[in-house]
């Protein structure tokens, strides 16, 4: 795989957070301030036009400058917390213009830990790392020629893991105001973690299935 199938991957990100730009709206005005759906289709609207045009072949560095454009185009809790993972994913890729599916889920990985690092969260307190962690832990177990099944029950791992959110409590940012009122709510957050992983999974179609 290579920045193709990233470009691919944003693209389809992008399509479904769209699709879904009025239910994440709905979602947050619950627990929140209400402009997740439009903080996100900018970012990821963002991150399409980068990929389009970026001519950097490093995807190290071609990750590192795509945080900085989201955190501009996404200024809002969960833009940060993108962006903080796109850090991590930089680290991991950096030097790196092909990668295969083992190095994919060892940079998602290391996106979740930055978040968990520098939010100073964990799986279980009701936000994105409770459809990324899943997920990532069930692509760990396909091999290399698997990716399109890898990608597909990764995205259901996540699609399960923002279901569950429902039955935690909000610790984090304004929900977290909210507290027991909070149970029973979709996490608006796991919801995107949800669409990102869907949007991987549409991008790793048969001519990457390899």
């Amino acid at each position: 795989m290579n920045i193709q199938f990233m470009k691919a991957a944003v693209l389809s990100i992008y399509e479904k957070i769209t699709e879904n730009k009025e239910y994440l709206i709905q979602l947050d005005q619950q627990n929140g301030d209400g402009d997740l759906g439009l903080s996100m289709q900018n970012g990821f609207q963002s991150l399409c036009d980068f990929f389009c045009s970026v001519e950097e072949e490093d995807l190290g560095k071609i990750f590192m400058l795509a945080s900085r454009r989201f955190n501009e185009a996404a200024p809002s809790s969960l833009g940060t917390i993108l962006s903080i993972g796109m850090m991590g994913i930089a680290k991991k890729l950096k030097g790196k213009s092909e990668f295969t599916l083992e190095d994919m889920t060892d940079a998602l990985q290391a996106g979740a830990d930055n978040i968990m690092d520098k939010a100073h969260s964990k799986p279980g307190e009701k936000t994105i790392l409770d459809a990324l962690i899943p997920a990532i832990e069930c692509m760990r177990q396909y091999t290399a020629k698997e990716l399109k099944k890898a990608c597909a029950a990764a995205a259901a791992a996540a699609a399960q893991g923002s279901e569950r959110t429902k039955e935690m409590k909000s610790v984090h940012g304004r929900a977290a105001y909210y507290a027991d009122q909070s149970i029973g709510v979709l996490d608006g957050g796991s919801v995107v973690g949800k669409l990102i992983f869907e949007g991987i999974a549409d991008a790793a179609g048969d001519e990457y299935d390899r």
